[in-house]
């Protein structure tokens, strides 16, 4: 039986294994040269473009080195890196690399598909995060607010990534993604986010009634849209095809306090009549409105701000957050609203912070 089990001689002999190289970055560290028509690669292409290639193997794709070196100390898990030069390899956290994959493949390979415009010759393939077993960078946590961020029908990738590199640089605690955003793992997110994927929790897909599991207690949450403060009194008047009844408030009295003004009606992608509104109350966006924990919702660019978002916010107690522009022109792109409302909110927290602190300094007269 034995014998039976031997190979036969006339079998050809079994395929060599893969050429190996030891690596230069370090002892230990092996990585393997691509052959001609390697398949791996052809598979980051898929994971660079499908969401549900994405979501079904678990898996993203990062290029370029520092958004790969903040995703490895982040606690990211390396599957397989491809490089063009061993250089690159010097420049990664040794132990990291030493539980993946190294393949070493020619740098036209990687320029025939990459769309950076100065593609850098490194590419990585994760396991997809999970903001809750992420270990974010110290400074960061440090500098953290309770400040958190709404995303509600963000679908520009640049736009998106912009906004969570706005929230990472405000110090923002959380970003929460609703269902309708874009993917945040999409290759041109990534790149506009500049590694805030990996300085702060971002969860995403979320519908809205899983939103408030997701927000902690007491928080208020306030909407700041990137519509033209006038939209609003138009869709007072015009209750049908009032697609950005989410628009930020105008109609505003000196010191930013709305008139009541009915709820308008909104209507859905369909045509159809939409539930009403709650109305909120109205204010520029520089007047005191963090109360903490305090969480701002950003409209998305087409549609404004959803009912669930304005629902949410009149639950809480919220507001509606005005950037007032000139007349005639036109509304601010999301991520800029979102930018400007961050950075007034970690204003008026840390100034709300230094008071607090001179008041318990203060000596106590007896």
């Amino acid at each position: 039986a034995a014998a039976e089990e031997r190979p036969s001689p006339r079998e050809p002999p079994p395929p060599p294994p893969a050429a190996v190289e030891r690596g230069a970055a370090g002892p230990g560290l092996w990585y393997e040269k691509a052959a001609p028509g390697d398949r791996r690669l052809g598979k980051v292409v898929t994971i660079a473009k499908s969401k549900k290639f994405r979501d079904h193997h678990g898996k993203v794709l990062l290029e370029g080195h520092r958004l790969i070196k903040d995703a490895l100390e982040a606690g990211a898990v390396l599957q397989t890196l491809f490089f063009s030069t061993v250089g690159h390899l010097k420049e990664l956290p040794e132990a990291e690399l030493k539980r993946a994959n190294l393949v070493k493949v020619k740098f036209e390979d990687i320029k025939s598909w990459s769309d950076l415009v100065t593609p850098q010759g490194l590419i990585g393939i994760f396991s997809k995060p999970d903001h809750a077993k992420m270990s974010y960078p110290a400074a960061q946590l440090t500098s953290s607010l309770p400040l958190l961020l709404i995303c509600d029908n963000i679908r520009d990738p640049g736009n998106l990534g912009t906004i969570l590199r706005s929230a990472a640089g405000a110090g923002c605690e959380k970003v929460l993604l609703t269902k309708g955003c874009v993917d945040p793992w999409e290759p041109k997110v990534l790149r506009a986010g500049m590694g805030a994927h990996f300085r702060l929790p971002i969860v995403a897909n979320l519908d809205w009634e899983s939103v408030p599991s997701n927000l902690p207690a007491g928080v208020q949450v306030c909407v700041a849209d990137n519509k033209d403060p006038g939209a609003l009194a138009e869709t007072t008047s015009v209750l049908r095809g009032a697609s950005r009844a989410g628009s930020a408030a105008g109609n505003l009295k000196p010191h930013g306090k709305s008139k009541p003004q009915a709820a308008p009606q909104r209507e859905d992608e369909e045509g159809a009549a939409g539930v009403c509104v709650p109305e909120l109350a109205a204010q520029y966006y520089y007047e005191n409105w963090t109360q903490t924990p305090v969480a701002v919702v950003i409209g998305g660019e087409t549609h404004g701000l959803s009912p669930d978002a304005l629902h949410l916010a009149a639950s809480t107690g919220g507001k509606r957050l005005v950037i007032p522009v000139v007349p005639g022109v036109d509304s601010l792109n999301s991520a800029i609203a979102a930018a400007i409302v961050l950075f007034e909110g970690k204003r008026q927290l840390l100034q709300r912070h230094k008071q607090e602190d001179n008041r318990q300094k203060l000596p106590i007269v007896g």
